[in-house]
Order: C-alpha cells, then structure tokens, then sequence
C-alpha cells in the first residue's frame, strides 16, 4: 500500500515540476510580446501578414501551455481525492480507481479538443479568415 501511495506522490511532485516549468514559459512569453511591441512601436514599424502572425504565435503558446497547467491541475487533484481514500479504506480505493480513469480519460479529451481550439487556422493557407488573438 506504501508503495503505491509514493508512487503517486512522486507523480504529483513531477507534474508540479512540469508546471511550474510551462508557467515560467509563459512569463518569458509574455515577456518576450512586450519587448518586441515595445520596439515595433518605439520604431514605428508596420507589421506585415507574416510578422504579425508570427507575434501571434507567442498568444497561442501561452493558451496551449495554460490549458495543460489546468489539466495537471485536474489530474492532481484526482491522485489526491485517490491517494486520500486509498488510506481511508481499500473498498473506496477500488471504486476511486475507475472514477481516477474516467476523469483522467476525460482530462485528456478536454485537453486534445483545446489543443486543436487554440490552435487556431495555423496552417490553412487556403482560409482568408484572420487568426484573433485570446
């Protein structure tokens, strides 16, 4: 039982890891948006379809990164709800696991459909429709 309660905690541990690592990715990136709007506008340079779709990219790597954080979010909370009564009572652990895979599966669903959402029309040369930022 020990071993399956360190099992998870390391689990949590390395997905706080991760998300910690996508949050500080996401300041460098909006970090990085203020430097380059800071000199396009001290420059006075006008951006062409390129350029600004380029800058757009920072926006849509910032919601990607955001909607992971919010699925290991869900996932840790799940190992919780799991680890606490998987303590509590073996009975419970057991019908806690199935709810964990349903929710897990679920998580993963959501975070593959905004993957695909935030993804915008990048790469769909053939649209006319603008990518609008977040």
């Amino acid at each position: 039982m020990e071993n399956k309660t360190n099992m998870f905690s390391s689990i949590s541990e390395l997905l706080s890891h991760i998300k910690e690592v996508e949050q500080e990715t996401i300041q460098i990136s909006q970090d990085s948006m203020l430097m380059l709007s800071s000199f396009i506008e001290k420059n006075s340079i006008e951006l062409d379809e390129s350029a600004a779709k380029g800058l757009q990219y920072q926006d849509i790597i910032s919601q990607q990164l955001t909607s992971t954080i919010e699925a290991i979010d869900s996932v840790q909370k799940a190992i919780e709800i799991y680890q606490n009564a998987y303590n509590s009572d073996e009975k419970i652990a057991s019908n806690s696991i199935e709810k964990l895979h349903v929710k897990l599966s679920s998580t993963l669903q959501i975070a593959k459909d905004r993957k695909d959402a935030f993804s915008g029309k990048l790469g769909h040369e053939d649209e006319t429709d603008e990518i609008e930022f977040f």
